[in-house]
């Protein structure tokens, strides 16, 4: 009997690409087979092992709330776990932006794992934070975006860095979303990024005092300071500076 070697990604299993082409290789010999699964730290730390191939809507289809991975050029990517101060960080933000819309009825926050595909030949991401105004809601299919977010939020992580101010910054620029939020909780940087009329990105200003004001999000406004785990106010706190409670 041959053993294949799987990985446990939530209900489902994942085969690396070597394990892939043996079960095949062992299907067309007709042999038994039986499979083992693995702790992730058995499988090469190679990013490209932890890779599936599929068409988009198949993804879609396969894809659930448990399951965190984007799609990139036929590719399934799977994504790293994220720290405690990404996920607070995260929770602080989309709680401010959904009370702010929900309060104005200004459209439609949603969060990762929510796939964006902001034009046909781009990828499809996940978004730590995307809202959808209500001119813009014709977009929103029932497991995705299809088209740009009016403004995206993603925090950066240490092994998201390159990917989020390089590949996404330029996919989400050229596809069209309005204003885009890169946040580094490590390195306390905050950058707020508006798309011109020419389609380029150039960075909002944010005030003497430290103040960001959204230009998609009218009356939204944010201390940066607000975004570090040493000085994050409650949300209840910032919904009484802005006078929404």
């Amino acid at each position: 009997m041959i053993t294949i070697h799987t990985q446990p990604i939530g209900d489902k299993v994942l085969l690396p690409n070597d394990e892939l082409e043996k079960l095949i290789e062992l299907a067309r010999q007709k042999q038994e087979i039986k499979a083992e699964r693995l702790a992730v730290s058995d499988f090469p730390p190679d990013p490209k092992a932890l890779t599936v191939k599929m068409t988009y809507e198949e993804f879609l289809e396969w894809l659930d709330e448990d399951t965190h991975a984007e799609w990139i050029n036929g590719e399934v990517i799977f994504m790293t776990p994220i720290s405690i101060e990404h996920q607070n960080l995260g929770r602080f933000l989309l709680s401010l932006i959904s009370h702010f819309a929900d309060l104005h009825q200004l459209g439609v926050v949603a969060y990762d794992p929510f796939q964006m595909k902001t034009a046909p030949e781009l990828p499809s991401r996940a978004p730590d934070i995307l809202f959808v105004a209500n001119e813009n809601l014709s977009r929103l299919e029932e497991t995705y975006l299809n088209g740009p977010a009016d403004l995206v939020v993603e925090i950066i992580s240490p092994g998201s860095r390159g990917t989020d101010r390089g590949d996404k910054f330029y996919e989400y620029e050229e596809g069209g979303v309005c204003e885009y939020w890169l946040i580094d909780p490590q390195r306390h940087q905050a950058e707020f990024y508006l798309r011109g009329e020419d389609g380029i990105y150039c960075l909002a200003p944010i005030s003497k005092e430290g103040i960001f004001r959204s230009a998609v999000l009218k009356g939204l406004w944010l201390k940066t300071d607000w975004l570090w785990k040493e000085s994050m106010p409650s949300v209840l706190e910032v919904l009484k500076e802005w006078g929404l409670v």
